[in-house]
């Protein structure tokens, strides 16, 4: 321990470490329940890249594990510390680099929020798609490690496909640059994208260049009821079948709703079983949609409501925002899936995992970016109570294999980190195991950035 603090001063300024027990404790896990957290001997709270490779030297020096961490707002404690591990806050490294309109590119450090970067390249007429639940608080870097996604994915996907180069420091200390700033690129293997996604267990990204759009115009949202999941369900796969690309489309089940309601007192219709939010940013909306309205009542929904402006659509649009936040207080504790399955597949996941609440005698709201197929289960549950902690556990896992039996996969966005980690050789296989184990040997071969995550 002295040897370590030593080492790390001998390059760092003071304020750049924390050693204090009480404030420690406060980086030492996530937002995920279910999932072990150590102590670590040190959090380093990096401004460059040349801090953060003084921090891997001294960490492959010394064998001292590394614990890599954005806002941790993350959902499967992949930025839970270790004990006696180094953990590496890269929330100081905030800076946009750079905006380019030409190009249409941001650079920026891992420490960017996500809110934050959105709003500066929108005052230049440009968009910066990915917008998870918890943008106005996860930053950039958290976002590049989990792969996240988010409520515009069904039209303008996820964080992996706006990602085109990155700088990133690997185990030994060594600057890593892969990708680009052009357009097109097939330069060797893409090892850009092998590092989205990775949960920091490949190297630490401290510089990343992200592709932009233009500014699309501001989008309209309409609400449809529906007696039933699976008939909302319905809807979206004759939306989707039809051809359509809402910029949104979200469903809360009759649970989500009622949660909502009591903690928002927003109003929303208690009695449907299922809220469906369709939105376009389209030169005209009102059209889209006036033909997605028809698909709906098609579908059997009992009301179909279009907002009539962008205030109302927002109105709207933060009641699905405010769904994981509501469901957290119906119990003292919750566990939330993101089991991710085929669109022509979600009404049979939504009506699985009813009947696995009722199984459990257990409440499990779901939310979902219904477009994608990503479903939220959330099991919410009395911490306090063993016997309900034990029923939570199992209708989590549940609900990941009806996800795999259903030809999904266990995580659409939030990542394996602890939670999930038994989850993924039965998703992988053995071959897809092994190779995966290869990869992190030949980034890692000491094992030292975020062990325990992922294998």
């Amino acid at each position: 321990m002295d040897d370590l603090l030593a080492q790390l001063r001998s390059s760092l300024p003071a304020d750049a470490l924390i050693t204090d027990p009480d404030v420690m404790a406060s980086y030492a896990h996530d937002m995920a329940s279910f999932c072990a957290a150590g102590t670590p001997a040190v959090v380093v709270l990096p401004r460059t890249v040349e801090q953060v490779q003084h921090v891997m030297r001294t960490a492959t020096a010394l064998r001292v594990p590394v614990v890599p961490q954005g806002a941790r707002t993350g959902l499967s404690g992949a930025a839970n510390a270790t004990d006696g591990c180094i953990v590496l806050s890269l929330t100081k490294m905030d800076r946009i680099l750079e905006i380019g309109q030409v190009d249409r590119i941001a650079v920026v450090e891992p420490g960017v929020v996500n809110a934050t970067l959105s709003r500066a390249v929108a005052e230049v007429g440009l968009y910066y798609p990915p917008d998870p639940s918890s943008w106005e608080t996860c930053t950039i870097g958290g976002n590049i490690g989990t792969a996240s996604g988010g409520l515009c994915c069904v039209k303008y996907g996820v964080t992996a496909e706006y990602v085109l180069g990155l700088e990133v420091v690997l185990a030994d200390g060594r600057l890593l640059t892969t990708g680009r700033r052009t357009a097109k690129g097939v330069a060797g293997y893409d090892l850009t994208r092998l590092f989205v996604g990775s949960e920091g267990s490949l190297g630490i990204v401290v510089k990343a260049v992200l592709a932009l759009r233009p500014l699309p115009p501001r989008q309209l949202v309409l609400a449809a009821e529906f007696p039933s999941a699976a008939a909302a369900c319905d809807a979206v796969c004759r939306i989707m079948e039809r051809g359509h690309t809402p910029s949104l489309l979200e469903l809360m089940d009759g649970t989500t709703v009622r949660a909502v309601n009591a903690m928002t007192r927003m109003g929303l219709p208690e009695s449907t079983e299922a809220l469906l939010l369709a939105g376009f940013d389209t030169p005209d909306p009102a059209a889209d949609l006036a033909a997605v309205g028809e698909l709906c009542v098609a579908a059997g929904a009992t009301e179909v409501v279009p907002a009539a402006d962008a205030a109302e659509s927002e109105l709207l649009l933060q009641a699905r925002r405010q769904s994981l936040i509501a469901l957290e207080k119906v119990k003292s504790a919750t566990m939330i899936d993101d089991v991710c399955v085929p669109r022509s597949r979600l009404g049979d996941m939504l009506d699985g995992t009813a009947a696995i609440a009722r199984k459990h005698d257990l409440t499990i709201g779901v939310c979902a970016h219904a477009g994608d197929g990503n479903t939220h289960p959330v099991v919410c549950f009395d911490q306090a109570d063993p016997d309900e902690s034990r029923r939570a556990r199992a209708s989590f896992d549940e609900i990941m294999a009806l996800g795999l039996e259903l030809g999904g996969t266990i995580t659409g966005e939030h990542g394996v980190g602890v939670l999930k980690k038994e989850w993924l050789s039965r998703e992988l296989g053995p071959v897809g195991l092994e190779l995966q184990r290869g990869i992190k040997q030949t980034f890692d071969p000491l094992g030292l950035l975020n062990p325990g995550k992922l294998f």
